[in-house]
């Protein structure tokens, strides 16, 4: 299984990134007795949206969780195997604190802060110790811009979260994790209860945050994966089955099971 995982990821020319911003090899990961991830190899190269598709309870979640160490909160999991960032293990070389502010996640379901607008963004970086007003107000504006959001309530910054639309409140948890700087975003499902703008939305934000960021996409969405992917896996029943550019994936897989669920057999 070694060979053929190194073979996957020769396949999508990472021998041409000999320095990856994330490298992950022989990840397992057990919750209690049930296996969610079986010995995954890849790397996340540099400024990259790598999609991740694959049915439910294919580990893909398990996956986005353990690469800014989420799963440390679960009971009873067992992890093996390593993941560096920058060629640090984020597990001996890294706290968790630090780690999650270098890289943040943007979850299903927008869970904006019961304050205002401005005061959602400003929240991470005032723990941080900056407190300059007008430091804080440029980070508002570039955050909000990021994300798509500046125009739509660049005159309500004093109004509460709460008043936003689900797609706006989505827009503005990516700008309040931007806020913090960080060098990875990992997204869990982000549109996967929005109208077809707010998605197109977030995924222009996504598109232009890539410039600066390395993204990590996990969607049941095949669609939004081939839009938006720099290159795709795709995860099955805790496995890789294939990891390569996501024109390739999408038109002639290497496998004939990701064939099958991209074109609905299965999942």
């Amino acid at each position: 299984m070694m060979d053929q995982r190194e073979a996957n990821n020769s396949s999508a020319g990472q021998a041409g990134h000999p320095d990856p911003k994330i490298k992950v090899r022989e990840l397992t990961i057990h919750y209690g007795r049930v296996r969610a991830l079986n010995g995954l190899t890849l790397d996340i190269q540099k400024n990259e949206i790598l999609s991740v598709i694959g049915p439910a309870n294919s580990g893909k979640t398990s996956f986005l969780r353990s690469l800014n160490r989420l799963n440390d909160l679960e009971p009873n999991i067992r992890m093996s195997g390593s993941i560096l960032l920058d060629g640090r293990d984020i597990y001996k070389d890294l706290e968790a604190e630090g780690l999650r502010k270098r890289v943040g996640m943007i979850f299903a379901l927008p869970i904006p802060l019961p304050r205002s607008i401005h005061d959602n963004i400003t929240y991470g970086p005032r723990l941080a110790g900056i407190h300059d007003k007008s430091a804080l107000g440029l980070l508002v504006e570039e955050s909000l811009k990021a994300a798509f959001l500046w125009d739509e309530v660049k005159d309500r910054l004093r109004s509460s979260a709460l008043k936003l639309s689900g797609g706006q409140q989505q827009r503005l948890c990516i700008a309040r994790t931007l806020a913090l700087k960080p060098e990875v975003i990992l997204f869990d499902e982000p549109c996967s209860g929005l109208d077809p703008i707010s998605t197109a939305k977030v995924e222009d934000s996504m598109m232009e945050l890539k410039k600066n960021h390395t993204i990590v996409l996990v969607t049941n969405n095949t669609k939004q994966a081939a839009r938006v992917g720099t290159r795709t896996a795709f995860f099955l029943m805790g496995e890789l089955v294939e990891i390569d550019s996501t024109e390739k994936i999408f038109t002639a897989p290497a496998d004939s099971r990701t064939n099958d669920y991209i074109i609905g057999r299965f999942g």
